[in-house]
């Protein structure tokens, strides 16, 4: 495989599914983290290797190291694999989702922002998506008549703190998630619903619904219910662990144990919430943002700007939200008819969130 983002989360548990399966891992493509980096290197011996910067080029172990984001798509390209796992974070992933699919190569996409942004342009039918929630919801499809999806959230870092006490809270608050262990950005996206928006994209893309919504279930046991157009409803539950949707994603068909299973008497009783726009202002746009789905470039560009000014420390928690919405109601008749458009558009809201 050709594993983008390998020191990242989602990176480490797809090395861990590739070593259990002895499966072979010919391009890492890692950032900063060096250090675990070279330690993948030795255990998994690739052909070729990319980093994020040139500077870190001497620390690496490996005869050959390339960097930089051509670097990436050449890697792709030049790949024998005819498999890209793509677990970057934001806009950089989506010209390597684009190349893999030009190379005709099966893309397992963690990277939400390729879709998001650009799911007109993408051939959903060589993506399998890596995320508990869009796993779950091809878990269950059946050959049956659907009325409706839903898709779950944990609820994120605030989810129970004071409304008024949200003006105040820290880059260190918010990194606190109640249910999973991941990246920076995306923990903020869960305390903001961002990710929820997303996730909502995602789905409308891959599975052609726009009949799609999100509840709020604090234990992440549950990840996705189909509601059947005869008035049945199946419901995936899994404990929370980024290892299954990664083993399917990887071999097509699992006959083995990957998780422990859940125990229902000791699971006890599953609680449902409504997500509302007073704790998470980005859901009252959620619609608006569904019926046109080309607003998902508009809010990837405003969030990538404000969360990297919040992580950064020099906006509050709350103006991540309002920087979105601005820019969400300045550029609400975005019409994306290129590729093309993708990029330069992207560019000027990025412009307009900074300014």
């Amino acid at each position: 495989m050709i594993l983008l983002g390998s020191t990242g989360s989602i990176g480490v548990n797809t090395l861990k599914m590739a070593k259990q399966f002895k499966l072979n891992v010919e391009v890492l493509v890692a950032g900063k983290n060096i250090d675990l980096l070279n330690e993948q290197i030795r255990v998994f011996k690739p052909s070729m290797v990319v980093i994020a910067d040139k500077r870190d080029i001497s620390r690496v172990n490996f005869s050959k190291v390339t960097f930089g984001e051509e670097a990436i798509l050449e890697a792709i390209t030049r790949a024998k694999s005819k498999l890209v796992v793509n677990a970057l974070v934001g806009f950089l992933g989506l010209k390597p989702s684009l190349e893999a699919i030009k190379n005709g190569k099966k893309l397992a996409l963690a990277n939400k922002e390729s879709l998001v942004v650009a799911g007109k342009f993408l051939d959903t039918k060589k993506i399998v998506p890596i995320d508990s929630e869009h796993f779950g919801l091809w878990y269950l499809l059946q050959d049956k008549a659907i009325s409706s999806m839903t898709i779950t959230a944990s609820g994120g870092a605030f989810r129970d703190l004071d409304l008024k006490e949200l003006s105040n809270v820290s880059v260190e608050d918010a990194l606190k998630h109640p249910s999973w262990k991941m990246g920076s950005k995306i923990t903020i996206d869960s305390a903001t619903m961002v990710n929820k928006v997303f996730e909502l994209l995602e789905a409308s893309w891959l599975f052609d619904n726009s009949k799609i919504n999100a509840v709020i279930e604090r234990k992440s046991l549950i990840h996705a219910f189909i509601n059947f157009l005869d008035g049945s409803t199946t419901a995936h539950l899994a404990r929370a662990n980024m290892c299954l949707p990664i083993a399917y994603a990887l071999l097509g068909k699992i006959n083995m144990p990957i998780l422990e299973p859940l125990n229902l008497l000791e699971l006890g009783a599953l609680k449902f919430e409504e997500i509302s726009s007073k704790r998470y202002a980005i859901w009252e746009y959620k619609d608006m943002i569904l019926q046109n789905k080309d607003l998902g470039l508009v809010l990837n560009a405003a969030n990538e700007v404000a969360v990297a000014k919040f992580l950064n420390k020099e906006i509050p928690f709350l103006d991540i939200s309002k920087i979105c919405i601005k820019a969400l109601e300045k550029f609400e008749n975005i019409k994306l008819n290129s590729i093309e458009e993708v990029f330069s558009k992207n560019a000027e809201v990025r412009s307009f969130c900074v300014s």
